[in-house]
């Protein structure tokens, strides 16, 4: 996931600003339940914001999949109930955060 941004924020095909890990997976959790920066932590977890459903879960593995160019077990699909374990599991996947 490359983000590209020009003077206003706004997307610009030529500059591309490269994100660590853990940027990345922060940005997902924010864009896909509306969240801000003091949101993500231990507290985070499945049904403790308005758009973390089920559709929501789904969106946000599928966002994650997308980003680390991984394919989630369906049992870590299960488990990831949370901002702290969705960590746990992509270290499965040697994804350091």
């Amino acid at each position: 996931m490359a983000m590209f941004l020009n003077k206003k924020n706004k997307p610009e095909q030529n500059e591309e600003i490269e994100m660590d890990n853990l940027e990345k997976y922060n940005l997902i959790f924010k864009e896909c339940f509306e969240l801000e920066d003091q949101d993500l932590g231990e507290n985070l977890v499945y049904q403790s914001v308005r758009n973390w459903d089920s559709v929501g879960h789904m969106q946000l593995i599928s966002e994650i999949e997308d980003a680390f160019d991984i394919m989630l077990d369906t049992d870590d699909i299960i488990d990831f109930s949370s901002y702290d374990k969705g960590k746990e599991i992509l270290k499965k996947y040697d994804i350091d955060l």
